[in-house]
């Protein structure tokens, strides 16, 4: 059985957002880095470089943190998979759902790449729902 690595970079990035840790590492695919590409475009990684040990290539993120450390902390970043290989979700355009209004954003894959819901929106095609971020 396969991996997947969507869950896996959503999962690695969440843990290390509520743990307040500065990098991630996860690593590259053409899938991550199209996701990556977008949470970077979106504002909520500061920044992404391409690193390789041991003929493997990895991608390390870093992370936007708030820079007010005082009262309780609460994650900034909030990131759930939706599609999954057991169950994937299509949706045409009309029916993209809009997190918190159009604060949020979808990561849809369309026949023209990994894209967001508001791309997808504007170009009128739908896809699978990748996950949601908030």
């Amino acid at each position: 059985m396969g991996r997947d690595t969507i869950a896996d970079i959503i999962t690695s990035i969440r843990n290390a957002d509520m743990h307040r840790k500065g990098t991630v590492r996860i690593a590259s695919t053409n899938i991550t880095e199209n996701i990556v590409k977008i949470l970077l475009r979106e504002g909520f990684l500061e920044n992404v470089r391409k690193h390789r040990e041991n003929s493997k290539d990895f991608l390390v993120l870093t992370l936007q943190h708030r820079r007010n450390r005082k009262g309780p902390y609460k994650t900034i970043l909030n990131l759930k998979r939706i599609s999954r290989p057991g169950l994937r979700i299509y949706s045409n355009y009309q029916r993209i759902p809009r997190i918190l209004g159009g604060m949020g954003i979808v990561i849809l894959s369309t026949s023209r790449g990994i894209m967001t819901d508001r791309e997808a929106r504007l170009e009128g095609i739908g896809g699978e729902i990748l996950s949601y971020i908030w």
